[in-house]
């Protein structure tokens, strides 16, 4: 980014924060928003559930806050929804948020587990995944029934019932099948 565009971001940002002030409830019209057009994408998403967009409305300062679409005013409607979805008190406008990663904690209860699963069914050498992570994470494909068929044919158990591929879930559900059926303790196939 030329060095022109970020000082003038961050005195939007900056006239933003003192606006912010003045108001106790935040909409998208609050938050100082940056569009971008984003290059034509021919290719890079060969999956018809994939879908590139020209436009990119997203908050200054918030890496992870923003909306696409087929024009600005699309993008910025996208960025209103996701702001209107957002779960916890929305930030100041024109500060900084950090970039919050997802929780690991019941990933880290199978680490052995999950790291085997990584190997085996996504046949990757490794991969950072979260409680919030899917199959659809790691594939293209318009379906998880590859996946699905892997891991039965893996870990000998049909999870197709998580129809949201939550990887947390279909490790707790191949560490517990394996607990009740061969007793084993619940870091299964963890030897410690």
């Amino acid at each position: 980014m030329p060095n022109s565009e970020y000082i003038s971001l961050r005195v939007v940002a900056g006239w933003k924060r003192f606006t912010s002030y003045f108001k106790r409830e935040w909409t998208v019209k609050d938050y100082p928003i940056r569009f971008r057009r984003q290059p034509h994408d021919s290719g890079n998403y060969s999956a018809p559930r994939f879908k590139s967009f020209p436009w990119e409305a997203s908050v200054i300062g918030w890496p992870s806050m923003s909306g696409d679409g087929n024009t600005k005013q699309e993008a910025l409607q996208a960025l209103a929804q996701r702001l209107s979805a957002f779960k916890k008190p929305l930030p100041r406008p024109g500060t900084g948020v950090p970039v919050e990663f997802s929780k690991t904690d019941r990933i880290d209860k199978h680490s052995a587990l999950a790291d085997d699963f990584v190997k085996r069914v996504l046949e990757l050498s490794w991969a950072w995944i979260s409680n919030d992570s899917t199959l659809w994470d790691f594939h293209t494909h318009e379906s998880n029934s590859s996946l699905y068929a892997k891991i039965r044919e893996v870990y000998g158990m049909d999870v197709s019932d998580i129809s949201s591929g939550n990887l947390a879930d279909i490790l707790d559900r191949i560490s517990q099948t394996k607990v009740d059926q061969v007793g084993l303790d619940a870091n299964w196939p963890d030897p410690r």
